[in-house]
């Protein structure tokens, strides 16, 4: 073995060594503490999808953060008024980005003019003062304050939310700004979903108001009163109501809800209360929330100490309002009222109200926290249980070993030695796949695992076009030693340009996937990546090695039949019909689903999908009769044989989540309660989601196809990248259009498997085209029919080799791989017969259409 040799033989056993050393840590969680720091600091995490937990997409409502500026600070003006015994009067406006008020007299407009330059600097004021009728102050935010909110708002959202989840105690939680307005938290292993959601969603705003008097009004008349004339109902701001009501109340007044619980029945009760628009307090005077235990029924009730200056104020308030209620309202709901019985110094209040344990540690930490500086808006709400993670990691291993073992078996009977030098070559692949992931700090996902597989299938491709050179080259009498030089010389350039094509669609998906599609995306990636070290490097390595050792006199291979030599353009018209026909098909469903016509999933629809476990056998008949009894008659309802799991989808556009969640579990559990359904999974989406989730998809398919375009004119020539994407088009119309016809629902790992197919249907049209090239000759100035047949006959055993192999992968993932991967391969299996007759029957022929061109 010469000095080149030992250095190649040193370099692969540092990689292999470095490569297991980091991936040990991540499958072995007993690995010592030592190694985990110095060798591997990051290391592998599962995504939510496979350990369990929540996805969350909150959206800042920046606008009603404006909003409630404005109103903070009209409020904050009429208080000052009202103190230099001016009186004004809030008037209706047409919008929510304006206030006007009416002012007595002429005599108060420099007043309030010199108090809004002095004390509201963020507040443009505009007089109207017309002759005979009382002047106006028509008050909006400066344009500086709303950059300000802007720019501020969503971070502040963000810093406030991840105080309270590292005060909720979850482990390694994920909290990052998306786009203008948008923050994404991921949880994983949290259980109590409901708890997580109403923690995060919270606005916490803290407000300490005084009781009015209420003698001689009904206000639950006045309440009905609005919603019968449709002026407010139930859901909606409190400032709406009281916009509807201002004349019929006493002035500086506004109509809250109290709530109440009954201590026997625990039934909730809104009440309606009184109280005084002026706020006394507010939560930025609270130094520290915590849950005490106390009352006459020993009840979690939350106790409040307030900072130095707050503890003035709230001693200022109870010593001049002895005898009356004070009002603790959050997020604009009267939690308790109490009566001051005396002056309370030391600065501690207490919130009560028949609080769970759960519920006061949550008030508390929201307290401590301080309160977000606008609402935000659960848009995407994804949450997997523990035990669908586990079924998901059990299905997407047994897929993998038996998609494994199909292809090392194969690869041994028909290519023996070789074969077992490509399979080797797959398992350094492999190792350096899980390396690169650890290394990346990658979350493995369930496609990610779809991906892997994927990746074992397509990792042979690369030695069959190797060998499948040496078989030809063993045919020309050639030695072994000149034959593996032949088989790797000419098939470099095959082999890197069908990689790089494949690798154009996966890094478009990288960049505008989403979620669990990203995780499919790097695995892809990294699994090309590695895949051509192996091949090409560690492979004939290999050869090397061993022919320096003990020269080979002779490699053996099977072979199923001899090179063909069927005339593929003689019935390129007929091909060209089947083929313009199903890609009008195609074309007419891709219409169909941009026009919402078509089996579209929540992805794309928005609405919520919800899966769930019974512990016993049921019917979709009676399910359906459950749920139509309870007015959810519009949901499609589909049982997963064999596991007793029921996936319900509700599909709706709405731009906020809508929690179907909770119905549909309550329905279930008291119209079935024998069968004892469990959610294990749910996934609710907004309508602004999944527009952008449709956007980025077509954004991706754009991208990848402009890059194989652009690649392929640099290798080759303009019409070969040009024939290639009319294959690519031609294969994934076609399979939109069997999936439309099968009514097969659209969604995003749809989406991911159509990018998928277009990267192998290019890897196999590629492989085409190189031979095409390298067949014609260099004094013809077109490509001749005989020159297309010849080139597909030469490299047909590699193609249906290829897609055998992958073939078997698939045939896995289908079987074994579980519900939420099936009908991604399914739409990959139909592709890669469909991606294999079109490299033959239409990319080919397209390249004789130009004939009178120089090729």
């Amino acid at each position: 073995m010469n000095t080149t040799l030992k250095l190649k033989l040193a370099f692969l056993v540092a990689v292999i060594l470095l490569s297991i050393t980091t991936v040990v840590p991540s499958i072995f969680p007993g690995a010592p503490t030592w190694w985990k720091t110095y060798l591997a600091p990051e290391g592998l995490r599962l995504g939510l999808d496979l350990q369990g937990g929540m996805h969350l997409v909150l959206k800042v409502n920046l606008k009603k953060a404006e909003e409630n500026t404005l109103e903070f600070a009209a409020n904050d003006l009429k208080d000052s008024l009202s103190e230099q015994s001016i009186s004004a009067v809030r008037t209706s406006t047409p919008g929510t980005d304006t206030v006007i008020l009416t002012l007595p007299n002429t005599g108060a407009v420099d007043k309030v003019k010199s108090l809004i330059t002095e004390d509201f600097p963020d507040i443009d004021a505009r007089i109207d003062a017309r002759e005979g009728s009382f002047p106006r102050i028509i008050l909006t935010l400066k344009e500086e304050k709303k950059t300000f909110i802007k720019n501020h708002a969503v971070d502040q959202s963000l810093e406030i939310l991840r105080n309270r989840i590292d005060q909720f105690g979850v482990a390694e939680p994920v909290i990052i700004r998306q786009g203008e307005d948008e923050i994404v938290i991921q949880l994983p292993g949290v259980k109590d979903t409901e708890r997580a959601l109403k923690l995060l969603g919270d606005t916490a705003q803290l407000e300490f108001k005084l009781v009015a008097d209420a003698s001689g009004l009904n206000l639950q008349d006045l309440v009905q009163q609005a919603r019968a004339a449709k002026e407010w109902q139930d859901g909606e701001s409190m400032s709406k109501l009281n916009r509807a009501l201002q004349n019929k109340l006493p002035d500086n007044t506004s109509i809250y809800f109290e709530k109440e619980i009954d201590k026997v029945t625990k039934k909730v009760a809104t009440i309606p209360i009184l109280l005084e628009n002026k706020i006394l307090m507010t939560g930025d005077m609270i130094k520290d929330a915590q849950v005490r235990i106390g009352g006459s029924f020993n009840e979690p009730y939350v106790g409040l100490d307030m900072t130095s200056h707050g503890g003035k104020v709230f001693a200022h308030i109870t010593e001049k309002n002895v005898g009356r209620r004070l009002a603790i309202v959050l997020d604009e709901v009267v939690r308790s009222a109490p009566v001051i019985r005396d002056r309370i110094l030391g600065g501690s209040a207490q919130i009560t109200g028949s609080f769970s344990h759960e519920e006061a540690a949550d008030l508390a930490i929201v307290l401590r926290v301080g309160a977000l500086p606008a609402p935000v808006d659960i848009i995407q709400n994804m949450t997997v249980g523990a035990s669908l993670g586990k079924d998901s990691i059990s299905q997407g291993l047994t897929a993998g070993i038996y998609g494994t073992i199909m292809v090392l078996a194969f690869m041994i009977i028909y290519y023996r030695l070789a074969g077992f030098f490509a399979n080797s070559a797959m398992v350094l692949n492999i190792v350096l796949l899980f390396a690169g992931l650890a290394v990346l700090n990658a979350t493995l996902t369930l496609p990610g695992i779809a991906g892997i597989i994927l990746s074992i299938g397509m990792a042979v491709d690369a030695n069959v076009l190797i060998y499948e050179r040496m078989r030809e080259e063993f045919l020309l009498g050639k030695s072994v030693r000149s034959a593996v030089e032949a088989g790797y010389g000419k098939a470099f350039f095959s082999i890197v340009d069908s990689q790089v094509t494949t690798l154009i669609t996966s890094l478009a998906l990288f960049f505008f996937g989403t979620g669990p599609i990203k995780g499919f995306a790097i695995t892809l990636t990294l699994g090309i990546i590695f895949n051509l070290f192996a091949v090409l490097f560690y492979s004939r390595f290999i050869f090397d090695a061993i022919n320096a050792i003990k020269p080979l006199k002779k490699i053996t291979f099977m072979r199923l039949a001899k090179t063909p030599h069927f005339d593929y353009m003689r019935v390129k018209n007929i091909t060209y019909a089947v083929s313009i026909t199903m890609a009008v098909i195609g074309f007419i469903a891709l219409v169909q689903i941009s026009l919402g016509r078509a089996n579209l999933g929540v992805d794309f629809s928005g609405g919520s999908l919800l899966q769930y476990k019974a512990s016993q056998e049921f019917t979709i008949a009676e399910v359906r009769d459950a749920l139509t009894q309870n007015g959810l008659s519009e949901v499609d309802l589909q049982k997963v044989e064999n596991e007793q799991r029921l996936i319900v989808k509700i599909k709706k556009t709405e731009v906020v989540v809508a929690k179907h969640a909770g119905k549909v579990s309550s329905i279930l559990s008291e119209q079935l309660p024998d069968k004892k359904f469990v959610l294990e999974g749910e996934s609710e989406i907004g309508s602004s989601v999944s527009a952008s989730l449709r956007d980025k998809a077509i954004t991706a398919i754009i991208i990848s196809f402009i890059g194989i375009i652009i690649y392929l004119a640099f290798r080759f020539d303009i019409r070969y990248g040009i024939a290639a994407c009319v294959a690519t088009f031609h294969d994934i119309f076609v399979v939109i259009g069997i999936c439309w016809l099968m009514n097969m629902e659209f969604t995003l790992l749809i989406v991911t498997s159509l990018l998928t197919l277009a990267g192998y249907s290019l890897n196999d049209t590629v492989v085409v085209f190189d031979r095409i090239r390298e067949n014609k000759p260099k004094t013809e100035k077109y490509i001749r029919d005989e020159t297309i047949n010849d080139s597909i006959n030469q490299v047909l055993s590699r193609t249906l080799i290829t897609g055998l192999t992958t073939l078997f992968t698939l045939l896995s993932l289908l079987f074994f791989g579980g519900t939420v991967l099936h009908d991604f391969a399914f739409v990959l299996l139909i592709g890669i017969l469909i991606g294999t007759y079109s490299s033959i029957f239409v990319a080919s022929p397209i390249l004789t259409l130009w004939k009178r061109k120089t090729v």
